[in-house]
C-alpha cells in the first residue's frame, strides 16, 4: 500500500466534522471536570453584554478556581522544587492581540493577568516574578499555590529518587537520583546526537483546559490555561502561553484549542497551522488531523490533542497516544456534549506505507 493510499483509508475512517448547533458557541479541550467550564462560559454568554473574551476568561478561571483534574490552577503539576507555576495565554480574534503569562508565581488568577496584559500593555508575554510583580501592581492578591496534597506527593516524589523526572544527559543518572545535575559533553556532528536529545517517550503527559468562544455576533476568542508538566525543571515554560500553539484564533476563519506533550507540540505550532488549513479550505475535523500528523512525523510517540472550529460552529477534533475529549455547548443546547477522539495511529501508517 502506499502512503497516498494510506492517507486517504485513514481519511475515510476518520469521524465527520460536527455540525454547528447554532451561536453562540463554546468549546474546549476535554470532558468530565472540564465541562464546568464549557458551562460556564456558555451560560455567561447568555447575557448579551458578555464578550467572547470575557467568555474564555469565565471557562478558564472556573478551571483555575477548581482545578478540574488539577492540570489547571493552583495546587497541581509541581516543579523539581515542588512549587506550581501557572501559564496562561487568550487571544482577540478581531485584533489578533493575546495576552499571556508565564511561569507566573504566587498568582491564582492566570487568565485574568493574561487578559490584562493584553489590554493593558502593548506587550505579549510576561514571565516570571516580574509577571508577578505586574499582577500585585495591577491588584491582584498573592497567594500560596500549594496545597497538603501536593506537599506530600513531593515528598513521596523525592523519597522514590525523584522519578520521573525531565533531566536528560546529565549525571548522575537522572533515572536514579535526584541530582543536583551535570552535563555531559555531546558532540552535535555525531548519528548519536539526535538519540541523546531525543525526550523519553515514557515520560507523563499532562492535560491543559484551551478553549474557543463565539459570541452571538461572531466575534471570537480563545484562551489557554495550565500549571505545566509535573515535576518539570524550574523555569520551564510549555506550549500553553505560546500563541499559536497552545490555541488560536482568527475570527474570520475559526480558532483551535490544543493539549499534550507541550514541549513537543510547541515547536510545530500546531493551532495556527489548524486555524491556516481550515483558511486553505479543510473541514475542522481534517485541519486538526494534518496538524496532528505534522507532529506525528517526527515524534510518533507522544500524547497529543487538537480541538477545531470555525467560524459558524463547525467542530473536529484528533489526537494520538491517548483518546481525546473534546467538549461543546452552541445555539438552544440544554447540556454541554463531549465527544470521543479516537486516536490516530501514524507509526501504523507508515509501516503500511
Amino acid at each position: 500500500m502506499t502512503r497516498t493510499a494510506a492517507i486517504a483509508g485513514l481519511l475515510a475512517l476518520s469521524l465527520p466534522a460536527q455540525a454547528s448547533s447554532g451561536l453562540p458557541f463554546i468549546i474546549n479541550t476535554w470532558g468530565g471536570p472540564f465541562t464546568a467550564a464549557t458551562d460556564a462560559a456558555y451560560l455567561s454568554l447568555q447575557n448579551p453584554a458578555t464578550s467572547a473574551l470575557d467568555a474564555v476568561q469565565v471557562g478558564c478561571s472556573t478551571c483555575e478556581r477548581n482545578q478540574c483534574d488539577g492540570s489547571v490552577g493552583f495546587g497541581g503539576s509541581p516543579d523539581e522544587n515542588c512549587e506550581t507555576t501557572l501559564d496562561a495565554m487568550i487571544m482577540d480574534g478581531t485584533t489578533m492581540k493575546s495576552g499571556a503569562v508565564a511561569g507566573l508565581r504566587r498568582i491564582k488568577d492566570a487568565i485574568a493577568v493574561a487578559r490584562y496584559v493584553l489590554e493593558y500593555t502593548t506587550h505579549t508575554l510576561l514571565a516570571g516574578d516580574l509577571a508577578t510583580q505586574f499582577a500585585v501592581s495591577n491588584g491582584f492578591p498573592l497567594s500560596n499555590l500549594t496545597t497538603a496534597e501536593q506537599a506530600a506527593r513531593c515528598t513521596a516524589w523525592r523519597e522514590d529518587n525523584c522519578q520521573p523526572n525531565y533531566r536528560i544527559n546529565v549525571t548522575p543518572d537522572p533515572k536514579s537520583s535526584c541530582g543536583p545535575y551535570t552535563g555531559t559533553a555531546l558532540n552535535s556532528t555525531s548519528p548519536a546526537y539526535k538519540r541523546a536529545i531525543t525526550p523519553d517517550a515514557s515520560q507523563t503527559s499532562h492535560d491543559t483546559i484551551s478553549m474557543i468562544a463565539i459570541h452571538a455576533s461572531g466575534i471570537m476568542a480563545a484562551g489557554t490555561s495550565t500549571n505545566g508538566a509535573t515535576w518539570k525543571v524550574p523555569g520551564r515554560v510549555g506550549d500553553g502561553p505560546i500563541t499559536g500553539s497552545g490555541s488560536y484564533v482568527d475570527g474570520d476563519i475559526g480558532g483551535c484549542g490544543a493539549t499534550g506533550d507541550g514541549d513537543i507540540m510547541m515547536r510545530f505550532l500546531p493551532c495556527y497551522q489548524a486555524v491556516e488549513n481550515l483558511r486553505q479550505g479543510m473541514s475542522p475535523k481534517l485541519a486538526a488531523e494534518d496538524a496532528v500528523k505534522r507532529i506525528l512525523r517526527k515524534y510518533p510517540e507522544g500524547s497529543y490533542g487538537i480541538v477545531v472550529v470555525d467560524k459558524y460552529g463547525e467542530h473536529g477534533g484528533a489526537g494520538s497516544g491517548w483518546t481525546f475529549t473534546y467538549a461543546f455547548r452552541g445555539g438552544s443546547m440544554n447540556a454541554t456534549e463531549v465527544v470521543s477522539v479516537p486516536p490516530l495511529n501514524e507509526t501504523r501508517l507508515v509501516m503500511q506505507a
